[in-house]
């Protein structure tokens, strides 16, 4: 089926202005990583109603368990990690002044949504209470799920920061640069696993958040620094599945990468050894197929979408679970709603959540269309507003994590 000649003159457009040094591959990568990224939530995002019609998170992993293996193609931050890595090493390269000016430039990029999205919210509260009677239950639900991906933002902001020793580390270590993180998420894993689990503090696992995440951003970093290459990418391909593997079938971990509540073990927050695991099958992959990638890049047709969702990223990572909770807060007025409101505990509210996927899809859409410059420099914003802004989004941040 052709594309209508409208949608293909704009293909053929944004084609031509692309520059030609702009990496095809790597952006067809991030778009997949990204788009993952609201495909996950909207899926496991379920909801309850209390008797006071107050809305209630919950998760049809915890009926359905067989769905775990699905989060190992839907849990792709590793790919993003890995093309961060590979993007900042080559930024951090080009880069005209120092590297205090480049990390504050780039921590600018990643806290502007951020803080928008946090600062809207702050207004919407008193909006939908005040005005619409939302119950304060269900804003303190859809609170905690828009804050949800922004964790992300934090860690990817640190390992930004951590970018010149990564570098230095590819430097000396080659393709091995990633593998004391890796180690170091192992050890921890056997105290908190392993024969004196029950003598260790609860605040160990903590230590993995960093490294867990970063494995995959040093990879790209390397790749990046040309220290892996094919034989490499089947290293972490074929290394990384046998570990998988041992891990879940030997050692027993947990088969799904998101939390899954009752669980009394989690691979995800921070992340643990398996994440790891399939982070290196991942890299691995993305490594191999970049290249094919790129050349099917090279068609106006496709490239069209992966343009769009590499301009608007972090709107689409900031806001896809509003999308949501635009769709099932009203629908929360009427009642039990299949696949928004009831439980998560049949095969029919998977089926009707599948059927609603597309509304969430439109109302991002047309939610990213009003929240892009959010997203881009804030020249003309003065700096009461700026500093409204970051009074809104800290309150907004007490009022979901702590109050």
């Amino acid at each position: 089926m052709k594309m209508p000649w409208r949608l293909a003159a704009v293909a053929a457009v944004i084609d031509e202005r692309t520059p030609a040094y702009r990496d095809r591959g790597m952006d067809g990568l991030r778009a997949v990583a990204l788009l993952a990224v609201p495909t996950g939530h909207w899926l496991v995002g379920g909801f309850t109603l209390d008797t006071d019609g107050a809305l209630r998170s919950a998760s049809p992993l915890a009926t359905f368990a067989a769905l775990g293996p699905a989060s190992w193609f839907l849990q792709l931050l590793a790919i993003f990690f890995l093309v961060g890595g590979y993007s900042s090493y080559h930024s951090h390269q080009r880069r005209t002044g120092s590297t205090p000016e480049w990390i504050r430039r780039r921590l600018a990029r990643l806290g502007r949504p951020v803080l928008g999205v946090a600062a809207v919210w702050a207004v919407l509260l008193p909006v939908l209470h005040h005005g619409l009677g939302v119950p304060v239950s269900t804003l303190h639900t859809a609170s905690t799920l828009a804050v949800q991906p922004l964790w992300f933002v934090g860690v990817y902001a640190v390992v930004t920061i951590l970018t010149p020793y990564c570098v230095r580390a590819s430097r000396r270590l080659g393709s091995w640069s990633a593998a004391p993180l890796l180690g170091s998420v192992a050890v921890v894993d056997l105290l908190r696993y392993g024969p004196y689990a029950e003598a260790m503090p609860s605040w160990l696992c903590l230590l993995n958040l960093l490294p867990g995440w970063m494995f995959a951003y040093q990879l790209g970093v390397a790749w990046a620094d040309d220290r892996l290459g094919r034989r490499e990418s089947l290293f972490l391909l074929a290394g990384g599945a046998a570990l998988f593997a041992t891990l879940l079938l030997a050692f027993h971990y947990p088969a799904s990468m998101v939390g899954v509540p009752g669980a009394s073990r989690t691979n995800s927050h921070p992340p643990s050894l398996l994440v790891l695991a399939l982070a290196a099958v991942q890299s691995g992959a993305a490594i191999l197929l970049r290249d094919r990638l790129a050349r099917l890049l090279r068609r106006p047709a496709g490239w069209l979408p992966v343009a769009i969702v590499n301009r608007s990223a972090m709107t689409i990572l900031c806001w896809h679970q509003t999308a949501l909770l635009a769709a099932v807060i009203p629908a929360a007025c009427l009642g039990g709603v299949g696949g928004l409101t009831t439980p998560p505990d049949e095969v029919g509210w998977l089926l009707a959540r599948m059927a609603w996927m597309p509304l969430f899809a439109g109302l991002l859409v047309l939610i990213v269309r009003f929240a892009r410059p959010l997203e881009a420099p804030w020249d003309h914003v003065g700096m009461a507003r700026r500093a409204a802004a970051g009074v809104l989004a800290a309150g907004f941040g007490y009022f979901a994590l702590v109050a």
